[in-house]
């Protein structure tokens, strides 16, 4: 080789050089391209074990995808899903009208699936002796606007009942159980009186309760099942005598007006765009049941979780509910719903 041929040599080295290191990061670019994206769910504190409990399950055998599972309450979760940061939304109660709006606004079409039933739970602490049950009406006296600073006793609730302080505990501003419960007993949504300790963790309105013999309180039902000995639940008399809160009473279409469906909202976006999100979302409907049960919660039966799939596959979007928290909804009456939808 002479003088005149060693720069030549070196440019087409330098050339290969770069073609490798070129090629390389185009396997790396596309490999990075293939990976799956994270999951991102949010919303109700409700519904939250039944879908991090799928989350895990779905994650055990599925290693490569990441499942991000928050709770910042139904009305919390939907305003992040209708501004696109998140790809599912739990909800214990329809999505609402507003909220609908933003998301078109937004560009964010969404499909609505059942997922199970809850018994709305009202429980006081195990010290308490004197209440079993209690009517609707006396828990509009309780919970209404009306009733702020002036109804502080529990005799004032019941002549018969001591004249103990009455200590409040229930879900927060942002929660659909807060939007679910005030409408079924105050007969509006959000109406309430505010001097309560309010949250959108139902864990703490558990501990809550659990700790103050003149408390009484309201949240979902598995939170109260994983807690029995630490609670006691109140009958719930709507008029035709008191029932308590169970799987059987809320199938038998008994345990009126706080038996309500939950619900995961999907974005139509995430589904086509992110295939994690598509297998996580079939994954969540072929094994709802078992886990609904499992952790606490009242399974549809397999028409229900059916109709899910076949709505989400079709890519069925939008709500049967046409923006309204229905109440006194039986299980029954849901199906009849989603088979016309």
């Amino acid at each position: 080789m002479n003088a005149t041929e060693k720069p030549e040599v070196f440019r087409c080295g330098i050339l290969a050089l770069a073609a490798t290191v070129a090629a390389l990061l185009g396997a790396c670019s596309k490999a990075q391209s293939q990976a799956p994206q994270p999951i991102k769910i949010d919303g109700s504190s409700t519904v939250y074990p039944i879908t991090q409990a799928v989350a895990k399950e779905y994650q055990a055998t599925n290693a490569g995808t990441k499942v991000e599972v928050s709770f910042s309450g139904t009305s919390g979760g939907f305003a992040k899903f209708c501004a696109g940061e998140t790809d599912i939304s739990n909800a214990s109660r329809p999505i609402l009208t507003a909220e609908m709006e933003a998301c078109n606004k937004a560009g964010v079409r969404f499909i609505e699936l059942p997922v199970g039933f809850d018994a709305l739970t009202v429980a006081v602490n195990p010290q308490n002796n004197w209440a079993n049950d209690i009517t609707i009406a006396e828990l509009q006296k309780i919970w209404e606007p009306a009733a702020q600073g002036k109804i502080t006793s529990w005799k004032q609730i019941r002549p018969s009942w001591p004249d103990k302080p009455l200590k409040l505990y229930g879900a927060g501003k942002d929660s659909g159980t807060f939007d679910y419960f005030t409408e079924a007993t105050v007969g509006q949504p959000k109406a309430s009186r505010t001097d309560y300790t309010a949250s959108e963790d139902d864990l703490v309105l558990v501990r809550g309760v659990s700790q103050d013999p003149n408390a009484l309180g309201y949240f979902g039902y598995a939170y109260y099942e994983d807690s029995k000995d630490k609670l006691k639940a109140l009958a719930i008399d709507s008029g035709t005598g008191p029932v308590l809160p169970s799987r059987q009473t809320v199938e038998k279409s008994q345990y009126q007006p706080l038996a309500r469906p939950l619900f995961i909202y999907v974005s139509v976006k995430s589904a086509q765009e992110n295939p994690a999100v598509k297998a996580f979302v079939e994954y969540y409907l072929k094994n709802a049941k078992q886990t609904v049960a499992s952790v606490g919660y009242i399974p549809l039966p397999d028409e229900g979780y059916h109709l899910g799939y076949v709505h989400f596959e079709r890519g069925k979007v939008g709500t049967v509910f046409e923006g309204k928290a229905e109440l006194k909804l039986t299980i029954g009456e849901l199906l009849r719903k989603e088979a016309k939808f």
